[in-house]
């Protein structure tokens, strides 16, 4: 039998790490379990059927002893199939923790056996594991008594697999037993650990040692000088002087689980003073304790019910020592535990503005991080399980909300991430640190104590040789060469050495070398420093628990955006998206999805909440801007040179008429006291600091997913610059509202002005904003969500409304080559809609420079198609009305020379007005077009000079060949004029051919209609030409443009070439029908009244064509009239002015 006992052999290092595992394993399923049969959603349909209540009834009552032939199961029989393959997983999950419990049961009796001595200080390892094991196997007992319906779905499970199987599962008795037995579990626990006291009961009387130094208030922490490295300036190099260094960052909660569970199973012993007086400082703490992740108890009423069911035992003094220290906890703990994290808040932030400043001290004074980290962790688990199971109302204490309401817990959790990232960024100033102290000073340390022991077995020899011979060869140049350090063999190696030094008939005992033992244990300490830094961190700092308080996690981050002072902390959330996925288990595989996505799904909508709210800060700062630039527009300088020419009059009147005085702009920006805070002051501030979170990491990594908050930041950026740029337009189809080109434009280099200062707050390249919105403005639609564009909206307002306005109130706008600009000379008192339109604060040169700059060559580009379509429109019409009057215009043609003849042929003519409306309305057209042309001319011209001077070089060289039209369309992009318009060719070009009529014939004869027709100007009222706009009221001087485009590009397309022939045609035509025109009598005044305003039209018709020639027109045209006809109109003009 001693032989069996052999430590080595009983393998209780490797039994104790592998049942640890399996032990949280199994607690991650069951707790599963027990959330999937507590949710409707999730647990098997046929557990919530009616039908089967029945039989649920049966197995209920005679669990676990069922008759499968009673007649309620039959039922059952008919789902047999379905209930096997819901259940299974349930069912086998009870079966690992019946096999679980067994192992647990077998290895405890093992180490009893074996006499082994627990002491946290000395046998860490061991001692934590042992301790842990308990603690996960106390809680996972504690789960299977709270999951519903567990008798139920065992047993349902089982009468299955009897009707598929013909016999019971080999497992149900004994699984039926557990149940039973395990109904009120520490009853059975408290009596299996009866012998295991011996060994537990020690380990937890050493946590005396540590527990009540790591549970101080936040006064005394402070006293101490805990986790300052400051307190101390002299020491600030050393190495923190402490014999026990892995206790100083073991977690409270796991302390304060074990005494309170270990003290419930082995009660009796709690007369003994230290260990009353741990579970009076646990119980102190808290009142509630945590089984796994969100399943808690309410520990002091648990403690209490069970001490109640305790039969021969005098347990009410205990019950009223219970119901004290939950009123103690109640009372006190809140307000201890918000003291100590508003503590941790300062010291963490201390040590990380220190740790940044000089990052060597993560060397010596590394254990502070962890340190700090474990204890912060704790505090955040202890208010999250606290604050989501307040106690019941019958204990009558009033808790106040702001203990467990912690407005600045965003910076907390982010002290602890930048503590984090600092000793991953630092990583390998730590190594080199720890791998120079173990090859320095722990190797040669402990090669002394080796020396020194009288006796040594083979077996812990070889260990302690190998443990020495390890640590001894590292060297710097390791970490120089950037080699992957493995030193796990060291830590199991000391882990089984206290296996073998721990029992009692040792030849080696380890309390009886506690020098060797404490050593081994800061040895193990800078071995994890050097190649276990990032499980260090997660040991430490691990924050996953949100996983399972989302509504917790959601209401702080909201409270952290509400909260000013918090903002640059609220990239924390995100960060912690990430710590999700440490929490499952790889014996639980199927909740990896749900927490991944979990995980996925919160970080996406925070950086989507904190892009939001940073966009929210800069568009106020942009509207406030917008309104500084409002006021700079020349429009309101109107005001002060009122006041400037008015100060000649006497100093009375003015101080009776004078009125509150206007602020001017820039006196916002004067201030007289430096504590005056503006609204945009604040506005700068929450930037700042909304900035300084969105800036904090370039990627958070969640789930295997990489989250770049700045790309998040830029998207939802360009969306709202993009919605910003349209919605500045205010543009009101209803009411034809729209903003002015150069004030939007004036607002939009606010805007920009504006974001290209977001570069001084956050790492972004704005000129990509730009790049990527901008350009989508000059198209008819945006490719982000197909909304109408600047573009658009603006060829809609100019075709739509203004230029409709031009052409159907005739002699209410013109159009001015003068002004270069469409005018507002008269309003339309019939018309509401006319009222606010001034033509020439939206259709002038600046307005449309402004236009070419806000969309650019390609927005120019559509207008133009947009506007030619219009054009080609109105030839279709003037094609029908021409096959109308076929006939007459050729006989017209020929005879043009015959006045009796022709005046005859002009009778018969019809829709002679049709003719030249439409005329106009396309030579209006066309005048607003080569006005944007200019426009752009000159914008491109100013932005960019040397690309432009290219384009004329070759519009102006490239002889005509077949690559004049390519250069003719990039020429016209770039808003040159050209002899014909392509847009205007490729319009016309996809017209249909018109009753098979020959296109060519059908533009001869247009251009006899149109010239035949001009002298009917003479007799309309609005035919009158106005000197000062250089155009007549109804805009018939846009014919010019409209004769010669049109008839370029319609002899263009369908002629052989013959465009200058053709013109010439139409000039002897038109000259001749007016010459006639000024033989008429002088009894038909009426006729004639508006001759001279005619005249000028023909002299108009030759300026602006390319093809004729003021000497052509003088051989068909006498010049003499065309001078008096300017004298004339010159002088009329003069004398209505």
């Amino acid at each position: 039998m001693s032989r069996a006992m052999v430590p080595s052999q009983q393998k209780l290092a490797e039994k104790l790490t592998i049942l640890n595992d399996r032990g949280r394993g199994m607690l991650t399923r069951i707790y599963n379990i027990k959330k999937m049969l507590t949710n409707t959603d999730s647990k098997p349909p046929f557990l919530s059927d009616k039908s089967l209540e029945s039989a649920f009834k049966y197995l209920l009552k005679k669990f676990p002893n069922i008759d499968n032939h009673a007649g309620a199961l039959q039922v059952i029989n008919n789902i047999k199939q379905d209930v096997v393959k819901s259940l299974s997983l349930y069912y086998f999950t009870f079966v690992d923790i019946m096999d679980f419990k067994d192992h647990v049961v077998d290895l405890l009796t093992t180490i009893d056996a074996c006499q082994v001595h627990m002491d946290i200080t000395l046998n860490y390892d061991l001692t934590l594991n042992y301790l842990n094991l308990i603690s996960t196997y106390v809680s996972i007992m504690i789960l299977v008594s709270r999951v519903e319906d567990r008798r139920v779905v065992l047993s349902l499970y089982n009468v299955a697999y009897e009707y598929l199987h013909a016999s019971s599962d080999p497992s149900f008795p004994r699984l039926g037993q557990m149940v039973i037995d395990y109904d009120i579990p520490l009853r059975k626990l408290s009596e299996e650990f009866v012998p295991h006291s011996r060994v537990l009961v020690p380990a937890i009387m050493s946590l005396h040692k540590i527990y009540p130094k790591r549970n101080l208030p936040a006064d005394q922490m402070r006293a101490t000088g805990f986790l300052s490295l400051l307190a101390e300036p002299p020491k600030i190099m050393n190495v923190p002087n402490t014999d026990m260094v892995q206790c100083e960052y073991l977690s409270v909660d796991a302390m304060e689980r074990w005494i309170i569970f270990s003290m419930l199973l082995c009660h009796q012993y709690l007369q003994e003073a230290q260990l009353w007086d741990l579970w009076k400082t646990a119980l102190q703490s808290g009142y509630i304790v945590q089984l796994c992740r969100d399943e808690v108890l309410h520990i002091h009423s648990y403690i209490t019910s069970f001490f109640e069911g305790l039969k021969g035992h005098n347990m009410s003094k205990r019950i009223t020592e219970v119901r004290d220290l939950q009123h103690q906890a109640l009372q006190s703990a809140p307000g201890i535990h918000r003291e100590r994290r508003k503590f941790l808040r300062s010291a963490l932030k201390e040590l990380a503005l220190i740790y940044t400043d000089q990052p060597g001290l993560l060397g010596p004074k590394g254990l502070y991080v962890f340190q700090g980290l474990a204890v912060a962790r704790d505090e955040i688990h202890w208010l999250l399980r606290h604050f989501d199971n307040p106690p019941s109302k019958r204990h009558n204490v009033k808790l106040s909300q702001e203990d467990f309401v912690d407005r600045q817990l965003p910076e907390l959790l982010f002290n602890m991430e930048e503590l984090k990232s600092l000793v991953r960024k630092y990583n390998q100033v730590v190594q080199r640190y720890y791998v120079q102290y173990l090859a320095g000073f722990d190797s040669v340390l402990l090669n002394q104590l080796i020396q020194n022991l009288a006796h040594c077995p083979e077996d812990e020899s070889v260990i302690l040789s190998s443990l020495y011979n390890t640590i001894a060869a590292l060297s710097v140049k390791q970490v120089e060469a950037n080699e992957v350090f493995d030193l796990r063999g060291i830590r199991l190696d000391w882990f089984r050495l206290q296996a073998y030094t721990g029992v009692s008939r040792a030849g080696l005992v380890l309390r009886d070398h506690q020098d060797l033992g404490k050593h081994l244990n800061m040895i193990i300490y800078h071995t994890k420093m050097v190649d276990y830094l990032d499980e260090l961190l997660n040991e430490t700092g691990d924050l996953s628990i949100y996983c399972f308080y989302t509504q917790i996690f959601e209401h702080q981050f909201k409270q952290c955006m509400e909260f000013p002072a918090q903002h640059r902390y609220s990239i924390v959330f995100p960060i912690i998206c990430g710590h999700f996925m440490n929490a499952t288990h790889e014996l639980c595989p199927e909740e990896r999805h749900s927490i991944g996505t979990t995980s996925v799904q919160y970080a996406h909508w925070f950086l989507k909440e904190m892009s939001d709210e940073v966009n929210q800060v800069i568009t106020a700062i942009c509207e406030e801007q917008c309104m500084l630039n409002y006021k700079l527009l020349p429009k309101h300088s109107a005001a002060s040179i009122l006041q400037s020419s008015n100060k000649h009059k006497k100093k009375q009147d003015k101080k009776k008429n004078q009125g509150p005085e206007e602020e001017k702009p820039g006196m916002e920006s004067a201030r007289k006291n430096r504590e005056n805070f503006t609204r945009m002051d604040k506005l700068h501030m929450a930037l700042t600091e909304l900035c300084y979170a969105i800036n904090y990491c370039n990627v958070i990594q969640v789930w295997e997913h990489g989250f770049v908050p700045r790309e998040f930041f830029i998207q939802h950026l360009e969306t709202r610059f993009n919605k910003a740029l349209v919605g500045m337009m205010m543009y009101n189809p209803d009411t034809s509202e729209i903003a002015k080109p150069s004030e939007l434009l004036s607002s939009v280099k606010a805007i920009m002005s504006v974001l290209q200062g977001l570069e001084n707050y956050v790492q972004i390249d704005i000129a990509r904003v730009f790049n990527s919105v901008l350009p989508q403005q000059t198209q008819a639609t945006d490719s982000f969500n197909g909304e109408k564009t600047i573009t658009a909206n603006y060829t809609n307002w100019y075709l739509e409304v203004l230029l409709r306005r031009v052409t159907v109130n005739m002699g209410h706008i013109v159009y001015s080559p003068n002004h270069k600009a469409f005018v507002t000379v008269a309003q339309d008192n019939n018309s509401k809609e006319n009222l606010y339109l001034a033509a020439e604060e939206y259709a002038d040169l600046t307005e449309l420079r402004a236009l070419a700059e806000l969309i650019g060559p390609y927005g120019m580009r559509y207008l133009g198609e947009r506007l030619m379509g219009h054009v080609a429109s109105q030839v279709e019409e003037l094609k029908k009305l021409v096959i109308q009057n076929k006939e007459v215009l050729f006989n017209m043609r020929t005879s043009f020379d015959k006045p009796e003849v022709m005046r005859d042929l002009f009778r018969r003519l019809g829709n002679v007005d049709s003719v030249l409306m439409r005329m106009t309305i396309i030579g209006i057209l066309l005048s607003y077009r080569s006005l944007a042309q200019e426009a752009l001319l000159d914008v491109l011209e100013d932005r960019i000079p040397f690309l432009m001077a290219s384009v004329q070089d070759l519009q102006h060289f490239v002889p005509n060949m077949k690559d004049t039209k390519v250069v003719n369309e990039m020429a016209s992009a770039a808003g040159l004029s050209c002899d014909i318009d392509p847009l205007l060719i490729s319009a016309l070009r996809s017209q249909k051919n018109v009753a098979n009529e020959s296109d060519y014939e059908l533009a001869c004869l247009l251009m006899v209609f149109v010239a035949v027709s001009i002298p009917t100007l003479a007799k309309k009222d609005f035919s009158v030409f106005k000197a000062s706009l250089e155009g007549n009221l109804n805009n018939s001087h846009c014919l010019a443009k409209a004769v010669n485009q049109i008839a370029g590009a319609l002899f263009t397309i369908h002629g052989p070439g013959d465009v200058s022939d053709r013109l010439q045609e139409f000039l002897a035509l038109a000259s001749s029908s007016l010459l006639r025109l000024g033989q008429s009598q002088e009894q038909d005044k009426e006729t004639v009244r508006n001759r001279e305003s005619v005249y000028i039209l023909l002299d108009l018709i030759v300026q602006e064509s390319p093809y004729l020639t003021m000497d052509l027109l003088e051989s068909c045209f006498p010049y003499a009239l065309l001078r008096n006809a300017y004298h004339t109109v010159y002088k009329a003009s003069a004398v209505d002015n």
